[in-house]
């Protein structure tokens, strides 16, 4: 009996079976920017799968594979093409010197990278570091700082509790992350200068197919539409329409007020968006206008 042969699914369709494109992001494993980047993910629509304790999973809603790395691997897994895209601190990635692009800033994970000195010494500007040791986990940015300001220094890198280097005699200054100051403070510092500004940031490679780079297009779509949401407040609120007229004048909206008569007669309902860097001073504004019964709602997407 000649043996039955099966036809391939592909030259069945016509062609190769080629897998649909998908993206894949690394993100910190713990720390202070895994939260934050689960739930922005999540902000934009996208669900994980069982990510306690894995290392790798998968997105239900979005073709998107999420690998939890140590977050100064991060820029190397994007530079290499392991990860396509990745979220990361600004002070990581330029400490790293990878090649990746930012695609995004996220506006989470704020801090900066400073200098600090004993509280009993002065800061004369850059210049009072030469000659001294510099303790620090970030020695590529402490030597472009240095190089920039002609500074000869001798820095230390140590990967922890970089504030105590000074108190045990391993060194002159420390530079390091800083968000309140209230660690170095406890260790007897101050915080002289600030070296870089940093947040988490959107970062992808160079090897993006058309596909993928759609795909990110569509996820920074996303992300902008929930970081515009948080910069605004959706406002509601009652007018007498003989005030309506100033009242709209004090409301920019993101084209125009909108206007609805209410049942009762000479009133009429306001709708409108405020940022949150004006926010308090127009509530102010319009309560003074005669604006009543103001009602202050938070959006949860914002596509413009």
């Amino acid at each position: 009996m000649q043996e039955k042969k099966f036809t391939p699914l592909s030259e069945l369709s016509g062609g190769s079976a080629e897998k649909p494109a998908k993206l894949r992001i690394a993100i910190q494993k713990s720390g202070r920017l895994y939260e934050d980047s689960v739930k922005l993910l999540k902000d934009c629509g996208i669900e994980l799968r069982n990510v306690k304790d894995r290392l790798k999973t998968e997105a239900d809603t979005f073709p998107l594979e999420v690998f939890f790395l140590r977050d100064d691997d991060i820029p190397q897994y994007v530079e290499d093409g392991v990860a396509d895209i990745g979220i990361v601190g600004e002070n990581v990635l330029f400490e790293k010197n990878k090649k990746a692009e930012i695609v995004e800033k996220l506006g989470f994970g704020k801090c900066r990278l400073s200098l600090a000195i004993p509280k009993s010494q002065e800061y004369l500007g850059a210049q009072t570091l030469d000659g001294k040791r510099i303790a620090t986990s970030y020695p590529f940015l402490v030597a472009e700082f240095l190089k920039k300001n002609n500074i000869t220094a001798e820095v230390h890198e140590i990967s922890g509790s970089v504030e105590i280097a000074p108190g045990i005699g391993l060194s002159d200054v420390v530079v390091d992350l800083v968000s309140s100051g209230s660690t170095l403070f406890m260790n007897g510092l101050k915080e002289v200068e600030t070296i870089l500004q940093s947040q988490s940031v959107l970062i992808k490679n160079d090897k993006l197919t058309n596909e993928q780079q759609l795909l990110l297009d569509k996820l920074v779509f996303r992300i902008k539409a929930v970081k515009k949401a948080k910069r605004n407040k959706y406002v509601l609120l009652n007018a007498p329409n003989d005030k309506l007229s100033s009242i709209i004048a004090i409301l920019p909206g993101m084209k125009s007020p909108t206007v609805l008569p209410l049942a009762e007669t000479g009133w009429s309902s306001v709708h409108s968006v405020l940022s949150e860097d004006e926010f308090w001073e127009k509530i102010e504004q319009l309560k003074a206008a005669g604006a009543e019964g103001i009602l202050v709602v938070p959006i949860e997407k914002m596509v413009m």
